[in-house]
């Protein structure tokens, strides 16, 4: 069992002992409960409940037990394929669905439905976890996603990632008047040092590179299309919320108090251009925003 020890200061006092260790380590504040309802959690060794109130300049000792291995299994979901050959799959990914399983979406993802649409006609590189997984998309964006269907198909389509020959295509509603027709963010980024469940610019971080362009302005809102050059951990949505733009509805980067009710962020990722591995054939897919994002530009249009 690994233990983890928090100090709280008396900057803390008042604060729930659930969301102070979610705030202050890489454990989500629903796993904290249950760690905390399983008697995993003391503070100043003594037991307390997840709702337990910091007093400051405590000892936070956390019991992590030894992390529960996973494998993904086939499901059978409904998968929206937009194209599908012996070699690669292009998904048009809903938002709200995992690409793959991890601690807490271990089930219903993405790789799930792969595995039992495609049997064992999946790539084996990224491991159990990832079959078949060449890039990610975030849960709550929607949009393509290509994967490989076998070795050889991963390894090109991975190299082609590497050596920017892919093209990535998004579709974003950001919050403000963007006054620059087109614009090129060029900015490292990396995990957060104050907040380990997100990113942000940052020096040392990798290099990452967002091109943009301006679609539709709305006063108060930009639709602009974001072509990715590299493809880091949450690019766009650092990247746009680096220059003051952030992508609405987004529950890490975004305004704390959103006019619209959205289950994440506008974020949709359109278009998608490779070399096929096996024929070297250019191929490029394209898939429609969803229906709840444009009902929202149709709204934005009638004002």
């Amino acid at each position: 069992m690994q233990k983890v020890i928090i100090n709280s200061t008396i900057e803390n006092k008042g604060e729930r002992l659930d969301k102070f260790i979610a705030d202050n380590s890489d454990i989500s504040r629903s796993y904290a409960a249950k760690l905390c309802e399983d008697g995993l959690v003391t503070v100043n060794e003594k037991q307390v409940e997840k709702k337990y109130k910091i007093t400051g300049n405590e000892e936070i000792t956390i019991n992590l037990p030894p992390p529960k291995e996973l494998a993904a299994k086939p499901e059978n979901i409904t998968l929206n394929i937009v194209y599908e050959d012996n070699d690669v799959i292009v998904i048009n990914k809903p938002q709200g669905m995992c690409v793959h399983p991890a601690p807490g979406n271990e089930n219903g993802t993405m790789v799930n439905g792969l595995m039992y649409h495609c049997g064992d006609s999946l790539s084996a590189i990224n491991g159990v976890i990832r079959p078949g997984i060449v890039h990610r998309i975030d849960k709550d964006t929607s949009g393509l996603i290509i994967c490989a269907k076998n070795n050889e198909s991963h390894l090109k389509l991975s190299d082609q990632l590497k050596e920017r020959k892919a093209m990535r295509k998004y579709i974003a509603l950001v919050n403000g008047n963007i006054k620059e027709d087109t614009g090129i963010i060029n900015k490292p980024i990396g995990r957060n040092p104050s907040d380990r469940k997100k990113m942000a610019v940052v020096i040392g971080g990798r290099e990452a590179i967002t091109h943009f362009r301006v679609l539709e302005r709305f006063g108060q809102y930009t639709l602009v299309e974001c072509v990715l050059e590299t493809g880091r951990t949450h690019q766009i949505r650092v990247h746009m919320a680096s220059i003051g733009h952030s992508i609405v509805g987004d529950p890490l980067y975004g305004l704390k108090k959103e006019k619209f009710s959205l289950k994440g962020q506008l974020l949709h990722a359109k278009t998608i251009g490779f070399i096929h591995p096996k024929t070297g054939q250019m191929m490029e897919f394209t898939s429609e925003i969803p229906e709840y994002f444009g009902n929202i530009l149709e709204k934005l249009r009638k004002k």
